[in-house]
């Protein structure tokens, strides 16, 4: 089975084709960041417009970067939420179009169960049961996985997720947009431990997040008269949310008995994340497992991958152009 995959979720427009026998064929991904950049975030009307621009062009260079013909496609998975209304409808409607036109099926992917599976896409993959923390954008959670769609959340944010802590806290420091790459760019050239910064929610029990009152002490910082080295205070922030994030980590492992760690979404690119989490599995005699880092932000690879496994299973989506716009993992079907 070969799958056509559409990603257009938030700013980024990602196609892909993939092949249930030989794996992912082709990929091409168009970022938005320069047309946001203008505005220092996203501006939900001009993503959507963007997709609308992109989808058949990048339609037609992955197919040609893939080697195949659309008549040979058998299926199109495209996500169908979480996201932006106007940017998830854009490709739903680019992708239900396709099916009906030529007669084969059509599914609708849970954005956060693609960056889950993305790791998949590796020669190694995750052994099932693991932990996953997913990190992407306006998302933080701990996500206990069984199987393909068996699901238990562990823990989420309840405020700002780790990634737009990230983007807002460099906002406010004046970094360009989008603001969580630069910041931990501008990190590696700071004292970690210069600023005292709070590690939010670690002296309760639970497995929740909170990030809001960590960027507003970063924030109270940078503003104060002996505002520190904006150097120093970036990659205290970091190390902060990073400590955080692995403290939750180990406690959801020793929680559920499990030694293996999934990382996955936007902010999993974080070196430091990645050499902190490799150490805490190699201390529980496990192993962490990540995606590559041109799938750790938003892709049409990781749709097609979960797409072409639910349409295995015997999984499709109707005529009717359905889109969620928020929608929980745990609701998803287990295969």
């Amino acid at each position: 089975m070969k799958v056509l995959g559409i990603e257009s979720s938030c700013d980024e427009t990602g196609l892909a084709v993939y092949d249930a026998q030989r794996g992912l064929l082709a990929h091409v991904l168009h970022s938005q960041v320069d047309l946001h950049a203008l505005y220092g975030g996203v501006v939900p009307e001009l993503a959507s417009r963007d997709h609308i621009q992109r989808l058949i062009p990048l339609t037609e260079a992955v197919l040609e970067k893939s080697g195949i013909s659309m008549g040979e496609i058998d299926a199109v998975a495209y996500t169908a939420g979480p996201g932006l209304a106007g940017a998830l409808m854009a490709g739903s409607v680019m992708a239900r179009s396709l099916a009906w036109s030529l007669g084969i099926k059509a599914l609708g992917v849970h954005h956060m169960e693609g960056h889950l599976l993305a790791p998949m896409l590796e020669d190694e993959v995750p052994p099932f049961p693991f932990v996953c923390l997913l990190v992407s954008g306006g998302h933080t959670l701990l996500v206990r996985v069984d199987a393909v769609g068996q699901y238990r959340v562990l823990g989420e944010s309840i405020d700002d997720a780790a990634g737009e802590a990230f983007d807002k806290t460099a906002k406010m420091l004046g970094l360009p947009y989008p603001g969580g790459p630069h910041l931990a760019k501008l990190a590696l050239e700071g004292d970690a431990y210069a600023v005292d910064l709070p590690r939010p929610m670690l002296n309760r029990p639970g497995l929740d997040f909170s990030f809001s009152g960590l960027k507003t002490a970063a924030i109270t910082q940078f503003r104060s008269s002996h505002s520190p080295k904006l150097a120093d205070l970036a990659a205290s922030f970091e190390r902060a949310v990073v400590e955080t994030l692995l403290a939750k980590s180990e406690r959801a492992l020793k929680q559920e008995n499990l030694n293996t760690l999934v990382i996955s979404g936007g902010v999993s690119a974080n070196t430091r994340l990645r050499d902190g989490a490799d150490e805490l599995c190699q201390k529980r005699a496990g192993k962490a497992y990540y995606p590559r880092l041109e799938f750790c932000t938003d892709n049409g690879a990781m749709i097609a991958l979960a797409g072409a496994k639910r349409l295995a299973a015997g999984e499709t989506t109707g005529l009717e152009l359905s889109i969620r716009p928020r929608w929980s993992l745990e609701q998803l079907p287990v295969i």
